[in-house]
């Protein structure tokens, strides 16, 4: 089995809504996504996907559809505020949570019919959430702690 990983950094804000810690407040992360895809063969080229074809297609979608932008659950009151001031926005069906950009991204490269197998989302430098097709549940992990 092959398998190749492509790095997407990216930046956005968000709020989490029915929460209690910090994130319920607007504030921004630097994201760092990565894609793993997978094939049993190689292209004619030698390839699972050229890394090319996969910055065209999903770095281009996340930069038009996700970087610097809020992503805000639909039911966020301060949507239309948002959207008044004119400010970039993505509206998302549930909370924002770097699980649910793990599957959007996910879902995304998958429509574009690449192999994707697991995206991976790096919130901060120390935390990643993923969504995997082999699971086909989402796993949030904090690599290190703060004291």
């Amino acid at each position: 089995m092959y398998k190749v990983t492509k790095q997407i950094l990216f930046c956005y804000g968000h709020r989490l809504l029915n929460y209690s810690g910090k994130c319920r407040y607007l504030h921004g992360h630097n994201g760092k996504v990565e894609i793993e895809l997978q094939a049993e063969r190689l292209d004619r080229r030698g390839m699972v996907v050229d890394f090319n074809d996969i910055q065209r297609a999903v770095k281009g979608w996340i930069d038009q559809q996700l970087d610097h932008r809020m992503l805000l659950n639909r039911k966020d009151p301060l949507l239309l505020m948002i959207r008044k001031a004119g400010e970039p926005l993505y509206v998302m069906e549930e909370n924002p949570t770097a699980e649910a950009i793990a599957r959007l991204i996910f879902e995304y490269a998958q429509s574009q019919g690449f192999p994707v197998t697991e995206v991976r989302l790096w919130e901060t430098e120390h935390s990643f959430a993923t969504f995997s097709q082999r699971q086909a549940t989402i796993s949030r992990h904090n690599v290190r702690r703060k004291v």
